[in-house]
């Protein structure tokens, strides 16, 4: 049977975990995958008024999102999100690792438990997933590793976060060309500044935001909804031979002088 080309970006009969996937850019790519098709399992810690309002609306619009709340950066996190998809999915179709954290300081007031504690989110914990879910992601899989700004450029007090996520890619590259004979697909997502509440912990936000928006050629910061939507292409069949690839969806700011 041929497959049309609307075929190829739907993500029906997948089934996809996203970490971080109640607030911001997360919330947005749940509510995305699950609109093209696929039942999303979205992960998160803390915010129980976030990770309610996306029940809410997925119940609203009759979405196949079921939430698990599991601490990524612990053994017993993961021993609980293990548990969590043998009772619900035998198999997974890929992975999109939006959790994320970081503390927003100058070199001086930052600490090695603030190093600690942004590593071993926002990467270690994607290194423990890919073991974890090895058995489970089927030929065909696709693995996207969300990332920013700050893996290539310097930002203010953005050190522990950058360098992270910097850590995030280099680890997403070898196992683009690690797992890709298994026929497991991986690449990364780069979002330019995109006004969620995580932008309430980034010193002088204000000032910040109005110099992207002055940057940027559209004159207006990138959406969460406009990177959910790259998130399902590297996902989707459409993105078949998209490999080893950084998509950045940043409006053209990345590329003024």
């Amino acid at each position: 049977m041929s497959t049309t080309g609307n075929d190829l970006f739907s993500l029906s009969n997948k089934t996809f975990l996203i970490t971080g996937g109640t607030r911001g850019i997360g919330q947005a790519i749940s509510l995305r995958f699950a609109r093209a098709g696929a039942t999303v399992i979205a992960n998160y810690l803390r915010n129980e008024k976030a990770a309610e309002h996306l029940k809410a609306i997925a119940t609203e619009e009759g979405l196949a999102i079921a939430l698990c709340r599991a601490d990524l950066t612990n053994e017993r996190g993961l021993e609980q999100l293990d548990r969590s998809l043998q009772e619900r999915v035998p198999h997974l179709s890929g992975l999109v690792h939006c959790a994320a954290t970081g503390i927003h300081r100058p070199i001086e007031e930052l600490t090695e438990r603030h190093f600690d504690w942004t590593f071993n989110l926002n990467v270690r914990a994607f290194f423990k997933l890919i073991k974890l879910l090895m058995g489970r992601l089927s030929k065909g899989s696709s693995i996207v590793a969300v990332s920013s700004w700050g893996a290539l450029r310097a930002l203010p007090c953005y050190s522990l976060v950058g360098s992270s996520k910097g850590a995030l890619e280099a680890l997403a590259r070898h196992l683009a060309v690690e797992l890709a004979p298994r026929g497991i697909r991986v690449n990364i997502l780069t979002a330019g500044a995109v006004l969620t509440d995580a932008w309430q912990a980034v010193p002088n936000s204000e000032a910040r935001i109005a110099e992207t928006i002055r940057r940027t050629p559209t004159g207006c910061l990138v959406t969460a909804e406009e990177v959910a939507y790259g998130a399902q292409f590297l996902c989707s069949d459409a993105a078949a031979g998209i490999i080893g690839h950084t998509l950045v969806l940043d409006g053209g700011t990345g590329i003024m002088a």
